[in-house]
């Protein structure tokens, strides 16, 4: 069994990924299960400016674009519902259609670069309130840019130590070494593999162990084949987690809990 943590859907700036390329890309490469977030809550472009009015959509409407495709597909697709700090609060509305769909709903999704606002920043902690009320994690977005580094992930951990944080991409365009070092030191913190190099995922589990790290891909960012290969046609960095070149240096128990039984307890699938 695969279970992907980090897969998105959703038409937003030069990016279009369909719902039906997701499902396609699950039945061929063999994924089981898989974490869905919606990118069209996208708030603000590649150069953090807001994207105009005619780009926006509600949140609330992301939020059940998002359930509908998980109810679409019982079983098999599961919900992230990406949050809009910088221009919305949590509303009654969204809080009651969450609640009452938590079969479904299993994170709440920030993404703090195309947000421009940091995790730490006071408009963020209603929706970390709301995961608190919900009793599901934030996925958070994490990089080398200064909203998404991982030291506001840190610093959110220990204001907010009954609330589980997943640090996707352990910090983006760098060498991940930082993030491991951060996760291995916060009970509250765990991590995604989407674009994480197998070098770092083998550091990371001798590092921290092997409970706290779960696989994800951004899929189908790359199209029907990112798990096998980019856009130009070049090997994908995720062939080693499908060829047996990662298993072949983890024990059994470690590639389970990494490709699937970890997400499976931890999103409660």
């Amino acid at each position: 069994m695969i279970i992907d943590t980090h897969i998105h859907f959703g038409s937003m700036m030069n990016v279009n990924m369909k719902k039906k390329t997701v499902l396609m890309a699950m039945e061929k490469y063999n994924i089981s299960k898989a974490i869905v977030s919606n990118i069209q809550s996208i708030e603000c472009d590649y150069q953090q400016k807001l994207l105009p009015e005619e780009k926006q959509i509600p949140m609330i409407s992301s939020a059940k674009a998002t359930i509908d495709f998980a109810k679409d597909n019982p079983g098999k697709i599961y919900a992230a519902i990406w949050v809009k700090p910088l221009q919305e609060s949590p509303s009654a509305e969204l809080e009651y259609y969450l609640k009452v769909n938590l079969e479904y709903v299993k994170a709440i999704k920030i993404h703090p670069f195309h947000s421009a606002l940091s995790l730490t920043d006071e408009k963020m902690e209603p929706y970390i309130q709301l995961a608190r009320m919900l009793d599901v994690p934030v996925i958070v977005h994490t990089a080398g840019d200064e909203y998404s580094r991982c030291e506001h992930v840190l610093k959110a951990a220990k204001q907010f130590p009954d609330v589980r944080f997943v640090m996707a991409h352990l910090e983006l365009c760098t060498n991940n070494e930082r993030a491991i070092e951060i996760c291995s030191e916060m009970e509250n913190i765990y991590g995604d593999t989407a674009w994480v190099p197998a070098e770092s995922t083998i550091k990371f589990i001798k590092k921290c162990g092997n409970k706290k790290l779960m696989f994800g891909s951004d899929s189908p960012i790359d199209g029907l084949d990112t798990y096998a290969k980019n856009k130009q046609g070049q090997p994908s960095l995720y062939l080693p987690y499908f060829n047996g070149k990662l298993k072949e240096k983890l024990n059994d128990e470690d590639f389970e809990n990494l490709m699937w039984k970890n997400a499976q307890d931890f999103y409660r699938l």
